[in-house]
């Protein structure tokens, strides 16, 4: 049984009301999709063996992507140790504004990833947000220490993405459910 929890907080999150949730589940189903899928709660907490997910979410999606990858899993993991030992209030406001850069978007997917947890972990309320530029700007949290993850949940997120038939897409939610059939469940 997978004992995963989302590893970011997410607007929108399922994980409050996932008893709530899991009564209108079917007791079977091909294929899962989650076309919204944000922090997982509903993914990690049914744990099919197939599933589509999907999020528009780039910066989300670069972490879910680590985490089917043991090369950029242990690149992300380095990264975001990183991130714990230099963080400070000046710290986050340096990360948080790497977005500004043109050339960030060809920083390697690993960078990136970690950066969207960090700042997901010390900024104020777990919020993600943009402004109309696209650019990060949720302001500090002002912890003195943040603790970006957990590195068990992240190996049994892991093991589950490399063990299972897991396909991660980003973009349309129409285009991520092209693909379902009868007999698959889409949340």
């Amino acid at each position: 049984m997978l004992k995963a929890k989302p590893f970011v907080k997410w607007a929108g999150g399922k994980r409050q009301i996932i008893d709530k949730l899991k009564k209108y589940v079917p007791e079977e189903f091909n294929t899962y999709y989650e076309p919204f899928v944000g922090g997982g709660a509903v993914l990690f907490e049914l744990a099919p063996r197939n599933a589509v997910i999907n999020d528009v979410n780039q910066e989300l999606l670069a972490i879910y992507r680590c985490l089917q990858d043991r090369e950029l899993f242990d690149l992300m993991v380095k990264e975001l140790d990183n991130h714990e030992a230099n963080h400070s209030e000046e710290y986050y406001l340096e990360v948080r504004a790497w977005d500004r850069n043109p050339r960030f978007e060809l920083e390697p997917i690993w960078k990136r990833a970690a950066r969207a947890i960090y700042l997901n972990k010390a900024c104020f309320n777990g919020l993600y947000r943009v402004n109309a530029k696209g650019y990060f700007n949720v302001p500090s949290a002002k912890k003195d220490k943040v603790k970006t993850y957990d590195a068990a949940n992240l190996e049994e997120i892991y093991e589950y993405f490399t063990s299972e038939n897991i396909l991660i897409l980003s973009g349309d939610f129409v285009e991520a459910c092209r693909t379902a059939r009868a007999g698959d469940f889409v949340y």
